[in-house]
């Protein structure tokens, strides 16, 4: 038989017994080349047809495993996926009859194989009382694959995608059949197992023929794949098989940069950028200079650039300036992340042609805008967080404070406009006050008034302020006790979702230095203030339900979607009473409390954690330092212990650190 005839029955047939049929006679490869049309799909049965509308099969889990329904049910779908590898092997042989006759005699030997595979499923599931063809199938493997416009496409889709994500699969499910008894089903995975191993190898030896002279193995995959082709689907949604790959062929470098590769495997993913500069962008704007940032800025922006795995979901993408180092990201998900992909700026020209289902900077200010619109060409009308320009100026003004307090019945800092009048409110305090200028964040850009002394210096700092800023915020200095943050989220419908509350670290000037998240976040306060804060001041109402109505009203009908912290604090009296100021600022952008409750969404059950800045240069020995940290065994969540987020071995300066105990 000419293997072009054995191709066209296995490809065209309606029989699955014609299609399935082992050892023809001897086959030669002397017409390869007779006219070739190419078909919307394989001959199959009826009940087989493959169809755009076929269900997405989703293996069951451990603990149905024993049940012989949902047993049947995984092996029509693995059956579904060896006959469509068998259909597409006979494609090949036929779309491509000039290539080499090694190459096609080693597709043929290979689709005998999946023809077997197809058949030892549809056995075990029948003995499990599942037909084939009772379930609906689907076409994914036949649109992605079909379409290649040559054998390297071929090898790069079918053998070294989809054959090695059946690495992990198959030998982990054999695993876990055995763990139930089903000794059938897991010797049928063990041979498909060892049979894949030489799959993969195949398609590696003439991918390594055909790849561009000078690339690395490793190169070539990257550049031969397009989407909805990704590198990560070369992995199974289950244990990440080292050794498998290794006996197939792959090199080391590539079985280890695979392991922490991750992209969208079909979801179109939220794009997401920390930009936490968006205060210092609007005052350059204000005053029409460029952003100029000061050095420490730029390397919290470089340092703490993947923070947003703590948010992001998988398939999610998020940008960063340097791609951490594969050390790290192993540790980001061995520690049970969900691991994003990351895209170096300024190389995301494969990004930009993606279609797209959000963008979600840290804020949308003007770099932001003009960062996230290279990515929005392609984009629903239905998605959450579509692009936009920057928000007004006022969203990140200090004075957005004090008009909330205004709305929640009386304020305790004053915008002022007016050097006189800030000392006269100076004075009205006894002298002792905080300035705050409009655009600064994490206390940076204030300025104490201790009993009532004024230097120059400070004087030259408020008259500064009030030109190129337009005012500033004068408040009491206050006999803070604890400072605090709720988190909020506006939705595109208006609707205000609180998120939660943590404790926030200041030090004495209000600059931020770390926030403690719990399961119930004023667990370690003393009984007094906790008797002061849920029975006096009533914060759980006025946080849950007055807080947002005040909030909606101050955005007053804006085009405001995203995610908004208002600071809180407690102070004592000069008769020593707790007072609660339920207001002290308004961030309108995610925040690091924000960063914290997400950490703690992440955390194991009952635990809590503290989440720190820190700075490298106020380490005496950082390496010794680093030997101390001991992260915790995950168990559904991080365990106690220590978790660097971003890299250490990059960071000029600062780290991101959660502690969980």
């Amino acid at each position: 038989m000419e293997l072009r005839e054995f191709a066209e029955r296995v490809l065209y047939s309606e029989s699955l017994e014609e299609k399935l049929l082992l050892n023809p006679r001897e086959i030669t490869d002397l017409s390869p080349d007779t006219g070739f049309s190419m078909p919307s799909g394989p001959g199959r049965p009826s009940e087989l047809r493959i169809s755009e509308k076929g269900v997405k099969a989703d293996f069951p889990g451990l603990n149905r495993l024993d049940d012989d329904v949902e047993r049947g049910k995984m092996l029509h779908f693995l059956a579904n996926h060896e006959l469509l590898a068998t259909e597409l092997m006979a494609l090949v042989l036929l779309k491509f009859p000039n290539a080499p006759k090694e190459f096609r005699m080693g597709v043929f030997e290979t689709l005998k194989e999946e023809q077997a595979h197809t058949l030892m499923y549809m056995r075990r599931m029948r003995e499990c009382g599942v037909e084939f063809g009772e379930l609906p199938v689907n076409d994914y493997f036949w649109r992605v694959v079909a379409p290649m416009e040559s054998p390297m496409d071929f090898v790069s889709r079918l053998s070294l995608v989809f054959e090695q994500a059946n690495l992990d699969y198959s030998v982990f499910y054999a695993k876990l059949f055995r763990q139930v008894g089903d000794n059938g089903t897991a010797r049928v995975l063990e041979k498909i197992y060892e049979d894949e191993i030489g799959h993969v190898g195949h398609g590696l030896k003439w991918f390594r023929k055909w790849k561009k002279e000078g690339d690395t193995d490793w190169e070539s995959f990257k550049k031969q794949l397009y989407f909805p082709l990704s590198l990560v689907r070369a992995k199974g949604v289950a244990p990440y098989n080292a050794e498998g790959r290794l006996r197939a062929g792959l090199d080391p470098e590539w079985v280890e940069k695979l392991e922490i590769e991750e992209q969208s495997r079909g979801r179109t993913p939220v794009i997401h950028w920390f930009n936490p500069n968006v205060e210092g962008e609007v005052l350059a704007q204000k005053l029409g200079k460029p952003f100029q940032p000061k050095r420490n800025v730029v390397l919290l922006e470089e340092d703490l650039d993947v923070l947003p795995i703590a948010w992001a979901r998988r398939d999610d993408v998020v940008l960063v300036n340097k791609m951490p180092s594969r050390d790290h990201l192993k540790n980001l998900r061995k520690w049970g992340f969900a691991m994003p992909e990351f895209v170096v700026i300024g190389e995301d020209e494969d990004l930009k042609q993606r279609r797209i289902g959000g963008l979600r900077p840290w804020a949308w200010g003007g770099r932001a805008s003009l960062v996230m619109k290279e990515f929005s060409h392609d984009m629903s009308s239905q998605v959450q967080w579509k692009w936009r320009e920057n928000f007004e100026d006022r969203f990140f003004s200090k004075q957005l404070g004090v008009k909330m307090e205004e709305l929640l019945g009386g304020a305790c800092g004053q915008w002022l406009e007016d050097e006189n009048e800030v000392f006269e409110a100076v004075q009205a305090y006894a002298g002792n006050a905080l300035m705050k200028a409009p655009f600064s964040a994490a206390g940076r850009g204030h300025c104490r008034v201790i009993d009532g002394e004024w230097t120059d210096s400070m004087r030259g700092w408020l008259r500064r302020v009030l030109s190129d800023q337009g005012g500033v915020v004068v408040e009491p200095w206050l006999d803070r006790v604890m400072d605090f943050s709720s988190q909020y989220e506006v939705k595109p419908s208006g609707e205000i979702k609180h998120i939660g509350m943590v404790l926030v670290l200041n030090d004495d000037l209000g600059r931020f230095r770390g926030i403690e998240a719990r399961p119930r976040w004023s667990h370690h306060l003393d009984e007094d203030l906790k008797t002061f804060l849920f029975r006096d001041a009533d914060v759980t109402s006025l946080y849950k339900e007055k807080i947002p109505e005040a909030l909606a009203k101050l955005l007053g009908g804006a085009d405001f979607v995203g995610p908004i912290g208002i600071d809180a604090m407690v102070y004592r009296d000069k008769s020593g009473n707790y007072v609660l100021r339920p207001v002290v600022e308004v961030n309108s952008r995610i925040t690091m409390g924000r960063v914290a409750l997400e950490l703690l969404r992440k955390t194991a059950s009952g635990l809590g954690g503290r989440y720190e800045i820190l700075r490298k240069s106020q380490i005496e020995d950082f390496d010794a330092w680093l030997d101390t940290l001991n992260p915790g065994e995950p168990k559904k969540g991080f365990g106690a212990g220590d978790y660097i987020i971003n890299d250490p071995s990059q960071a000029e300066e600062f780290l991101a650190l959660w502690r969980v105990s």
